[in-house]
């Protein structure tokens, strides 16, 4: 089965940026889509951005303009870049990886801090 392992979380100041990865492990045949969620505490858990095995990208309102996601296939790595990161952005994110038959697999989630 698909295995994901997420990295580069931290503590940064508000206007900092933070790159996420994620390594995909496993059967990538199949994969539709790499996504990138977010939980804070106390709030439901949301969409930041998607990639499709095609390429084409989607992002939250609340991020559009300053994270990026891409993937390197070689690598078997998808990266979430944020920039301009804001308190808000606080939480913690999850990679998850979605086959065609739209079965879910998840990372284990990794903290993200923006101090004020």
């Amino acid at each position: 089965q698909v295995q994901l392992v997420e990295s580069g979380g931290g503590l940064v100041q508000a206007g900092g940026s933070l790159r996420l990865s994620c390594v995909v492990s496993g059967s990538t045949f199949d994969i539709n889509a790499n996504d990138w969620y977010r939980q804070a505490p106390g709030k439901q858990r949301e969409l930041v951005a998607s990639i499709t095995n095609r390429g084409s990208v989607r992002y939250e309102d609340s991020v559009q303009g300053r994270f990026t996601i891409s993937r390197d296939n070689a690598k078997q790595t998808v990266s979430l870049q944020m920039d301009s990161l804001k308190p808000e952005d606080t939480a913690v994110y999850y990679c998850t990886v979605v086959d065609r038959s739209f079965n879910a697999y998840w990372g284990q989630g990794i903290q993200v801090t923006v101090s004020s």
